[in-house]
């Protein structure tokens, strides 16, 4: 009872609900991104245009108003490149003048959401807050988003408080919540601002963001896990028709070499193994840190099962030791790597029978005795 209390607070301390990004009526929709430098406001500006792109089918402009920090605008139009989102840049002229122009293309082009990569500052000072008041004038944002830096804990809840008493913010984006360990920084920026969090930054990858929910982050502060974002990586990384083949197989005690290995290659698309584990209620993420799915074990496995015939990857019991030594001869590997894949293989599928017939392993807690389901 203690626990649902206080997630339940956690929850309500960090918004209730998952905050969305506010779309214009008249396109197009124009949002300022703001923040002291090194807070990760390029990459995550990019980022943020490719999620809304992929997940609310939206024609994304990227602009580049940073005319001061070395390289900025190249680093823009390189994560833009390797998106395929398009970069606006008008070299070092006044950077309201960039944002004003950016909206003219953006019409022209069709464009229907634009992100303003403004400027950002070792601190906050005068002639950066007059600047970004005066974008905010010249091109009135739908939304002025902060970009903060978790792992700068009580230095992001300063920054987020004077941008927010300075310029006034709609939301926060935070980068770098790699883990429970930053929960701190989402409960004091939101309850320092009264601002939602709307984004959260989760890894280096540009692919590695995601929408803030309070209860997901509530549960990762308390160790429950984060089932549910577990979930929408597996939707958006396994074919759903793949994977109701690949149950109907386990069930029918039918699965092959070659499923297996299609099983293992969808895992690993799903990103690290420490950042899956951690959404799994009880497992500790710390203690699996380092570690990660072994590249070259998958390679090994590919490699040996396409070295294999039909028959041999559909019955792998057929395999004595001149078809192992010929497999491994083929895929340039060791006769023990091939033992050793069958015994993975083998074990799994003892243990889908034992699920299949009711008995759950005492790997995960069960008796093996019939009635657990």
């Amino acid at each position: 009872m203690v626990i649902k209390i206080v997630n339940e607070e956690l929850c309500a301390l960090m918004g209730g609900a998952n905050a969305k990004l506010a779309i214009s009526s008249k396109p197009p929709t124009v949002v300022m991104l703001i923040g002291l430098q090194g807070s990760g406001k390029t990459t995550n500006g990019a980022k943020l245009a490719d999620y809304m792109r992929k997940h609310h089918s939206k024609s994304p402009l990227l602009v580049a108003c940073d005319i001061y920090r070395p390289a900025a605008i190249l680093q823009l139009q390189t994560v833009g490149k390797q998106l395929g989102i398009p970069v606006f840049e008008r070299g070092v002229i006044n950077p309201v003048e960039i944002a004003k122009a950016s909206i003219v293309h953006a019409n022209k082009h069709g464009n229907n959401i634009v992100f303003l990569d403004t400027a950002g500052r070792l601190h906050i000072d005068d002639d950066l807050i007059n600047e970004l008041k005066a974008i905010k004038a010249a091109v009135p944002p739908t939304e002025i988003l902060l970009v903060v830096d978790a792992m700068t804990g009580q230095d992001a809840v300063n920054a987020a408080s004077a941008f927010n008493d300075a310029i006034g913010i709609d939301g926060v984006v935070l980068t770098k919540l790699d883990g429970d360990a930053r929960g701190g920084a989402a409960l004091s920026v939101r309850a320092t601002t009264g601002k939602p969090i709307k984004f959260v930054g989760t890894g280096e990858k540009l692919d590695q963001i995601e929408p803030f929910h309070p209860d997901r982050m509530a549960s990762r502060i308390l160790g429950m896990g984060d089932v549910l974002t577990l979930i929408e990586k597996a939707e958006q990384a396994i074919d759903e028709k793949k994977a109701r083949e690949a149950t109907e197989k386990l069930l029918k005690n039918k699965f092959t070499l070659s499923d297996y290995y299609d099983q293992l290659t969808q895992i690993k698309s799903m990103g690290s193994l420490p950042d899956l584990a951690g959404m799994i209620p009880g497992v500790d993420a710390k203690a699996l840190s380092g570690a990660s799915i072994d590249n070259d074990m998958l390679t090994k496995t590919e490699a040996i099962i396409l070295s294999m015939t039909q028959k041999e990857r559909d019955n792998p019991s057929i395999l004595n030791s001149s078809r192992k030594r010929r497999i491994a001869a083929g895929s340039g590997t060791a006769v023990v790597d091939i033992n050793r894949l069958l015994k993975q293989f083998d074990t799994m599928q003892t243990m889908t029978k034992q699920m299949t017939k009711g008995r759950l392993p005492a790997m995960f807690g069960g008796r093996g005795k019939k009635g657990i389901f």
